[in-house]
C-alpha cells in the first residue's frame, strides 16, 4: 500500500510538472498565436466577421450561424474536435466584456497551428468543443453591457425574451454539453479580499440553488477551476479571487449548472497599466487551453476542492488614485484627509474610441483602501484647480500656451469661446469650458478631480480630470481633459 501511495504521489507530481510545462510554453510563445488583427478591446462587427471568414477556410473548424441578434447580426457557433465529452464556451454576453472573445481567436490560431500536435490530437479525439465567441453582437458594436433592447442577457435565462438569449439556451440544449465556460469581464477595481492586489481573474462554480449546495456537477466545475487556479498562480500569484456566489435564478450560468452542465464562470479583471486588457487576454488563453487539456485527459478529477474554497472573494478596496494625508482648506478651516479618485471610461459614439471622465469618490480616512497609484502627501496642501480668466478663440491660440506655467499657477481649465463644440473631451492636457455655468471649485464627492497640490506654496502636482502630472519632475501624462 505504501508503494502505491508513493507511486501515486510521484505520478501526480510528474503529471503536474508536465502540465505546467505546457502552460509555460503557451505563455512564452503566446505571440505566435496572438490574433494581431484585434489588439484593442473595442472592435467592430466587421472586424469580427473577417476573422470568422478566415477560420471558415480551415477544415478543422465547422462554423454555422445559430441565429441573429435584434439588429440582424449573425451569432456563430464554431465546432472543433469529435470526442465524446462536450465542452461549450461562450463569450461577450455583455457587449462591453470582450477580453475572452479576443483570447478565443488566439485559441483558434493555436488550434490551427502545427504546434503541440500530440496535445491537440488528444483534445480533438476526446472532446467536441463548441465556441460562441460573441453572444451579444449588437451590444458589442455599441460597446455596452446590454443588448439593443436594453436587456441584460444574463438576466434573461428564465424568460428568454431576447433573440440572443433564446439562441444561447437552444444551443446549450442541442449540444447537451458536459462542461461550460461562461466568459465575462469584471471591474478592474476589484481586489483580492481586502488586499491591495487587483483581482485579475475571478472564478465561480455557480450555485444551482439558494442553499449553494454541491453535487457531482458543481464539484466538477470546482475541480476544473482548481486546474486554472494552479495554472495561473504560476504567472500572477495572489491575483486570483472568487466571484460572489449568491444564486441568481435569472442567470445562464446558474441555470446551466442546475440543468446538469458543469459550468465555470471566468471574470477577467484588471492588471496595472493594461487598459486594453491584452495581458489579461493572454492569461485567458493559457488558462482556457490548460483547462481543455485537463478535461481531455480527465486529470481535473483528482484536483482538491479546498483550493477553490480557500480562494478569497472579490472585494472593492481599490481606487484608481489615492492621495493620502493631504491638508484641505475650506474657508478659514483646514483638515487632513485622504482623497480617492476614479477614472471612468466613456464611449465615443459612432467610433471605436473612448475617453475618461474622473470622479472624486471619497474623502476622509481611506487607510483600509488602496490606489492603483497611491501617494503619501504628508505636508502637502490641496486646492481645487482654477479657471484661467482669458477667453481663447481657437485651438491654435491655446497651442501657443505653455501648459507648465498654467499648472504652476494652479489653472486646470481654460475658457474657450467656441460654444459649437460637440466633443465632450480634449487631448490638449487641460479642461475647456465653453459655457457660462458656475465653475466647480470645491473638493466634493461626485465632482470632477481637478486639483492642485502644493508644498510651501509651490505647486508640486496638478491633477487634470483625474490624471496626475508632476510639475517638478515633468513626469506623468494627462490623457484627456473634459469640455463642458
Amino acid at each position: 500500500m505504501k508503494n502505491i501511495i508513493i507511486f501515486y504521489i510521484f505520478f501526480s507530481s510528474l503529471t503536474w510538472s508536465q502540465d505546467m510545462n505546457f502552460a509555460n510554453l503557451l505563455y512564452e510563445n503566446y505571440s505566435k498565436y496572438l490574433e494581431s488583427n484585434i489588439q484593442q478591446k473595442r472592435f467592430k462587427y466587421d472586424e469580427f466577421i473577417k476573422l470568422i471568414e478566415k477560420h471558415k477556410k480551415n477544415s478543422i473548424f465547422t462554423i454555422v450561424t445559430q441565429g441573429k441578434s435584434v439588429e440582424g447580426r449573425e451569432i456563430f457557433l464554431i465546432k472543433y474536435g469529435s470526442g465524446k465529452r462536450k465542452v461549450f464556451l461562450w463569450s461577450q454576453m455583455h457587449g462591453d466584456e470582450p477580453t475572452a472573445t479576443m483570447a478565443l481567436f488566439d485559441i483558434f490560431n493555436f488550434l490551427a497551428s502545427q504546434d503541440f500536435c500530440d496535445v491537440k490530437k488528444n483534445i480533438a479525439e476526446q472532446l467536441t468543443i463548441y465556441f460562441m465567441p460573441n453572444v451579444n453582437p449588437d451590444g458589442a458594436e455599441l460597446f455596452q453591457r446590454r443588448n439593443k433592447l436594453e436587456i441584460d442577457l444574463n438576466r434573461d435565462a428564465a424568460r428568454l425574451e431576447t433573440p440572443e438569449a433564446k439562441i444561447l439556451m437552444s444551443t446549450y440544449k442541442s449540444i447537451n454539453a458536459d462542461f461550460g465556460f461562461n466568459l465575462h469581464d469584471q471591474s478592474s477595481r476589484y481586489s483580492v479580499g481586502s488586499s491591495f492586489k487587483q483581482a485579475t481573474i475571478s472564478f465561480l462554480a455557480p450555485p444551482y440553488n439558494y442553499e449553494k449546495e454541491y453535487n457531482h456537477v458543481r464539484d466538477n466545475s470546482v475541480k476544473v477551476i482548481v486546474e486554472m487556479i494552479n495554472t495561473l498562480n504560476n504567472f500572477i500569484p495572489g491575483h486570483l479571487a472568487k466571484y460572489l456566489d449568491d444564486f441568481e435564478p435569472r442567470a445562464f450560468g446558474d441555470n446551466f449548472q442546475k440543468l446538469g452542465m458543469s459550468t465555470v464562470l471566468v471574470e477577467s479583471g484588471g492588471w496595472k497599466d493594461d487598459v486594453e486588457k491584452q495581458f489579461v487576454r493572454k492569461l485567458n488563453f493559457v488558462a482556457l487551453l490548460s483547462a481543455l487539456k485537463s478535461i481531455a485527459e480527465k486529470r481535473f478529477i483528482t484536483n482538491q476542492i479546498l483550493v477553490y474554497e480557500n480562494l478569497p472573494f472579490n472585494e472593492k478596496y481599490i481606487y484608481d488614485l489615492v492621495l493620502r494625508n493631504l491638508t484641505i482648506k475650506q474657508g478659514d478651516k483646514s483638515f487632513k484627509a485622504d482623497i480617492a479618485i476614479n477614472l471612468n471610461e466613456v464611449n465615443i459614439e459612432e467610433t471605436d474610441g473612448s475617453y475618461f471622465q474622473s470622479t472624486i469618490e471619497d474623502v476622509g480616512d481611506l487607510s483600509i483602501f488602496f490606489g492603483l497609484k497611491d501617494l503619501d502627501l504628508e505636508g502637502y496642501t490641496v486646492d481645487y484647480g482654477k479657471l484661467f480668466p482669458k477667453i481663447f478663440k481657437s485651438q491654435k491660440e491655446i497651442n501657443k500656451i505653455e501648459l507648465e506655467n498654467l499648472y504652476r499657477a494652479g489653472y486646470t481649465t481654460l475658457k474657450f469661446k467656441n460654444n459649437l463644440i460637440r466633443d465632450r473631451y480634449t487631448r490638449l492636457g487641460i479642461n475647456l469650458k465653453t459655457n457660462n455655468q458656475k465653475v466647480i471649485d470645491e473638493i466634493k464627492i461626485g465632482n470632477r478631480a481637478d486639483l492642485v497640490i502644493k508644498k510651501n506654496d509651490k505647486t508640486k502636482f496638478v491633477i487634470v480630470n483625474g490624471f496626475i502630472y508632476d510639475v517638478a519632475t515633468r513626469t506623468g501624462f494627462i490623457l484627456n481633459g473634459i469640455i463642458e
